[in-house]
């Protein structure tokens, strides 16, 4: 079993429904998907800049330092507190931070089409005064030893992506790949916005006995003053008249055709509701 991978490429043919469907099922049975949304090339540079400023100036103090920091990179929360980070290391962050963030609008306008929503949706309810939150967390886990002892970090839905996503019970790993390829999932506040349609997911971080494990993480999160509730398009009914939902042609028909039959009476003005 293995977690969805979304061909963004196939949008522009005639597998293009076929690929939005498949995305539709990934947010709504797994909360969460692969894709190869970001330059290969450009993520390989990422991965090299990190492991080199690891290297030469957070390895020899990994394990005597305490507190947030004895994470490596992942206990700063701004890329400018870092010592020693060179221009071009900036360089490259800000390039790939800028590909992900294209790639988040990208895949929030598929997830509106799918759910029927205008294309903005969700930037909108994201948006708040000062538009949506960006940020990035980077952790490097060293290989250890005590590999049945120690997780990398706890089951979590919205800290950092994790290893191995919970699904149907199991911890389904991110299986290695030759391919670079963006692991999303759709967290706490898309599944409010959604209203439940699509869920957010448990992952979290196993320690490896050989060999360390980069993740780079970045958040597409509300501005802090966005209030985030339910697409009004992707409630029930919010009151109805029972003689109107009685006498409604879709009534021996199944629950959803109902549901959008009374959806559809009211929009059009009905006000039989007390």
């Amino acid at each position: 079993m293995e977690i969805p991978m979304i061909d963004l490429s196939e949008l522009g043919g005639e597998n293009r429904s076929k690929t939005l469907a498949i995305l539709h099922r990934a947010c709504e049975k797994w909360g969460c998907f692969k894709n190869h949304g970001v330059d290969p090339k450009l993520m390989k540079k990422v991965q090299r800049f990190v492991n080199t400023h690891y290297e030469e100036n957070l390895k020899a103090t990994f394990y005597t330092r305490s507190g947030p920091s004895s994470s490596g990179t992942a206990g700063k929360s701004n890329i400018e507190d870092f010592p020693n980070l060179s221009n071009d290391f900036s360089a490259v962050m800000d390039e790939y931070i800028t590909q992900v963030i294209k790639l988040v609008k990208k895949l929030s306008e598929l997830i509106c089409e799918n759910l029927g929503l205008d294309k903005d949706h969700i930037k909108r309810a994201f948006s708040g005064r000062n538009g949506p939150s960006v940020g990035m967390k980077v952790a490097k886990y060293p290989e250890c030893p005590y590999t049945k002892r120690l997780w990398g970090l706890w089951e979590h839905i919205d800290a950092v992506s994790g290893l191995e996503f919970l699904h149907e019970g199991q911890w389904v790993p991110i299986l290695r790949s030759n391919y670079a390829s963006i692991c999303v999932n759709t967290g706490d506040q898309l599944e409010v916005v959604t209203n439940r349609q699509y869920k957010s997911v448990l992952h979290r971080v196993m320690v490896e006995k050989n060999g360390c494990r980069l993740s780079v993480a970045t958040f597409y999160n509300p501005a802090d003053d966005a209030i985030i509730l339910p697409a009004t398009k992707l409630l029930y009914p919010e009151k109805y008249a029972f003689g109107d939902y009685s006498h409604a042609a879709t009534k021996f028909q199944g629950k959803e055709l109902r549901l959008e039959s009374m959806r559809t009476l009211m929009s059009n003005g009905c006000s039989g509701a007390a």
